[in-house]
């Protein structure tokens, strides 16, 4: 479980996208009608994880301006709820400077979630197995929205991308894990995640288009499994399969990644798909 110090505050992000279709352009239909939210919804709540989830990737320190532009919030409600965020110890404030990040403190909730996931527990000990007889990386993911999170990850010898850790996020459809976990689902909400996801390519390579990448997935739920080429990182083949629950739905996914300059595809439906079928029966059992 050591590798669960490698958590990002990323995994508090739960970001739902939409996309709309070519072929029904929004003045084919006419706007939604908002849903009224329940009146045990605490909007003040929700402004806190607006906050938080403004510090990403590309926004790791902010003033007071940019929290507000970035957390979509005016600026007084913006004060009062960093300098709340401060006291409580989420956020910190930059030494010398009028600026914030997150503190590690976020990692608390974070880890209490990894600590407490019976999938994690459940799938670690096949995890490990597979990076030490391997001696590649093999990785747990679990859908949430649109996307795949890494829930685990067990570097191998060879690990290729280290930005990949505990909490990144990937479109589910352009992984081989997604398509694994979107293979167990039906027809309908197959559809409903591709539709929600935003096809933009992350490499060259990536397939965006929304008819393919529904054929991909029905060609995992033949086969059992999923194999994706350069499709979320040049250079990396992924070979996936789903975690079932005993009504046979999905509940995560195990992947083993490995780099195009060792292995081919070939070699890796020869030498891995059996391995990773294994560990994703033996996990789907274990309960």
């Amino acid at each position: 479980m050591d590798n669960f110090a490698a958590l990002s505050g990323g995994i508090l992000r739960n970001i739902v996208a939409t996309k709309s279709s070519a072929e029904n352009p929004p003045s084919a239909k006419p706007p939604a009608k908002p849903q009224a939210r329940s009146s045990l919804f605490v909007g003040s709540t929700e402004k806190a994880f607006q906050v938080l989830e403004a510090f990403n990737g590309q926004h790791r320190h902010m003033s007071m301006a940019e929290i507000a532009r970035n957390a979509e919030l005016d600026r007084s409600a913006t004060q009062r709820l960093v300098y709340t965020l401060e006291k409580l110890g989420y956020l910190r404030r930059i030494p010398d400077s009028l600026r914030y990040g997150l503190s590690s403190k976020v990692l608390r909730l974070s880890y209490h979630y990894l600590r407490s996931s019976d999938l994690i527990e459940r799938a670690s000990p096949y995890l490990l197995d597979i990076s030490r007889s391997l001696g590649e990386t093999a990785n747990l993911h679990e859908l949430d929205g649109h996307e795949v999170v890494f829930l685990a990850r067990f570097p191998g010898r060879h690990l290729v991308n280290i930005d990949f850790a505990v909490g990144y996020r990937l479109p589910a459809v352009f992984t081989a894990s997604g398509r694994a976990i979107l293979s167990k689902l039906d027809d309908a909400q197959r559809r409903a995640v591709i539709a929600a996801t935003p096809l933009r390519p992350v490499t060259a390579d990536t397939e965006t288009d929304p008819q393919v990448l529904l054929s991909l997935v029905q060609e995992a739920a033949h086969k059992g499994y999923s194999l994706a080429m350069n499709q979320t990182m040049a250079g990396d083949i992924a070979v996936a399969a789903a975690i079932t629950d005993d009504q046979g739905l999905p509940v995560g996914a195990i992947n083993v990644s490995v780099p195009t300059t060792r292995w081919t595809v070939e070699k890796a439906q020869d030498q891995l798909v059996a391995h990773v079928l294994l560990a994703a029966t033996s996990i789907s059992k274990s309960r």
